[in-house]
């Protein structure tokens, strides 16, 4: 099994992944399937104007996630790692204004008026997943031309509905790339690693150099954390409040003031390390709920939980360097790819458990391993931060990426580094193996009603409310 780093880690833009960054996405893919050979076009048909469908949770919560101008984004040809955030409301507000869709290549673009083609249909569920999507073409005189079912399946990921059910049907997904160490489990990760001597960054490292030279593998590293980095920065800077309805108030820059404030007044604060965690992951978070520039670590609403331990990780440790920060980030994508593979990062899909709890499971774990850590003991950690997110409920207020997600990143990253340094403590030796509670966590989110599964019909979502 290889899913490389860069799928694990992507720039694009917030709320979320799923929700945001899929639905752009699979905007974009229909536009290239109109494009492309691969459907039986009637002689001499052309495409004339567009219509697309949101369902279960993407219908649920669309407007708190912006699941629906994500969709216009990607249908005027905008992708989610380079369109300019500032820019987004003025190609949204063109669409709405001209009824009309112009992307790139597409000669005089299609008819879409997002009020009447862009239904969030909350009745019909499509079965293969929660974050469902059906995108329809037609031509001049209403007849339907070409459709397909897309699901977003988590950490903006995209399939159709034909490769989900292969990925389904295959016991194991077929290796496209073929790598020297192909770990599907933690346990397989492990004895790797002792018949190798490597260490499971170096491991990953060598999987990643199968596709690619060592000198663009650490060029991408890098800039997945300059982004990161960028996106901590911008949000300890902005005040103001969020957008979306709830007044939620930004609180980043006014904890950060005040940390340096006592930073410099030599204020003895046993709590010191653990504020410095949380501000770090609420600023993140604050500018993933304001539709930032954002890398999914492995989602937009787990997004703050790694760029906050690196941080901490160059804050706190002297002996810190680049290359430490590029082990960590293929330490976490390892560990990541794993939890995803056997289990689901979706919020959609398993609750909160797959977002939060997968970030810090890959933030103990990465943590570990630039301190020292065997490959044993990041094992350890990455099992401790998950089993103590496990059964956690996705239930955004309002199906904003605001109240509980913000601070729920903070704890997040404050239970990695605790995670990391118990593990370390101890030999690597412990009861609960990784692979153990990475089922346990599929079982939960398969028993868990779908009330608290990222579709604000549960929990805090409706509860707030009613107080």
């Amino acid at each position: 099994m290889f899913l490389s780093v860069f799928d694990v880690f992507k720039i694009g833009i917030g709320p979320s992944s799923s929700h945001t960054m899929g639905p752009m996405t699979a905007a974009n893919l229909f536009l290239d399937l109109i494009l492309s050979p691969d459907w039986p076009r009637p002689s001499g048909a052309k495409v004339a104007s567009i219509k697309v469908s949101l369902h279960g949770s993407l219908a649920h919560t669309g407007i708190g996630h912006g699941s629906d101008r994500a969709v216009i984004l990607g249908l005027t040809g905008a992708k989610a790692d380079t369109v300019d955030p500032d820019r987004m409301d003025a190609l949204v507000a063109e669409v709405e204004a001209s009824g009309r869709i112009s992307p790139p290549g597409h000669g005089g673009g299609y008819a879409f008026r997002p009020k009447d083609d862009l239904v969030l249909d909350k009745k019909t569920p499509l079965t293969g997943h929660a974050n469902g999507m059906l995108f329809q073409a037609f031509d001049s005189s209403g007849r339907l031309l070409l459709k397909q079912i897309y699901y977003s399946i988590g950490g903006g990921f995209v399939v159709t509905d034909l490769e989900l059910e292969r990925m389904r049907a295959a016991a194991k997904k077929p290796e496209a790339v073929k790598v020297p160490y192909p770990f599907a489990t933690a346990k397989q990760m492990l004895d790797m690693a002792a018949r190798s001597g490597l260490t499971i960054a170096q491991m990953k490292r060598a999987n990643e150099e199968a596709t690619m030279s060592r000198e663009a593998l650490d060029a991408g590293l890098d800039r997945i954390w300059d982004a990161m980095r960028s996106c901590i920065e911008r949000g300890l800077q902005v005040e103001g409040i969020m957008p979306g309805g709830l007044k939620v108030r930004r609180r980043a820059r006014q904890i950060h003031d005040k940390l340096q404030e006592e930073w410099r007044s030599n204020k003895s604060n046993p709590l010191l390390a653990n504020d410095w965690l949380s501000v770090y992951a609420m600023a993140v978070n604050e500018e993933n709920a304001a539709g930032g520039r954002i890398v999914t670590a492995p989602t937009n609403g787990a997004a703050g939980v790694i760029p906050a331990t690196i941080r901490y990780y160059e804050h706190f440790h002297e002996d810190w360097d680049q290359d430490g920060i590029r082990d960590y980030l293929l330490t976490a994508a390892a560990v990541g790819g794993i939890i995803k593979h056997n289990a689901s990062i979706s919020g959609a899909e398993v609750g909160c458990q797959g977002e939060v709890g997968s970030a810090a499971a890959m933030a103990a774990a990465g943590l570990a391993a630039v301190m020292g850590a065997t490959p044993e003991q990041v094992e350890n950690a990455a099992e401790i931060a998950l089993e103590h997110h496990l059964g956690m409920t996705c239930d955004p207020v309002a199906g904003l990426v605001q109240v509980p997600c913000i601070e729920r990143n903070a704890l997040g990253a404050v239970k990695a580094v605790t995670a990391a340094s118990l593990a370390l403590k101890g030999d690597g030796q412990h009861f609960v193996p990784l692979d153990a509670c990475i089922e346990t966590m599929r079982q939960t989110g398969h028993d868990m009603s779908e009330k608290y599964k990222e579709t604000s019909t549960g929990g805090l979502a409706v509860n707030v409310v009613e107080c």
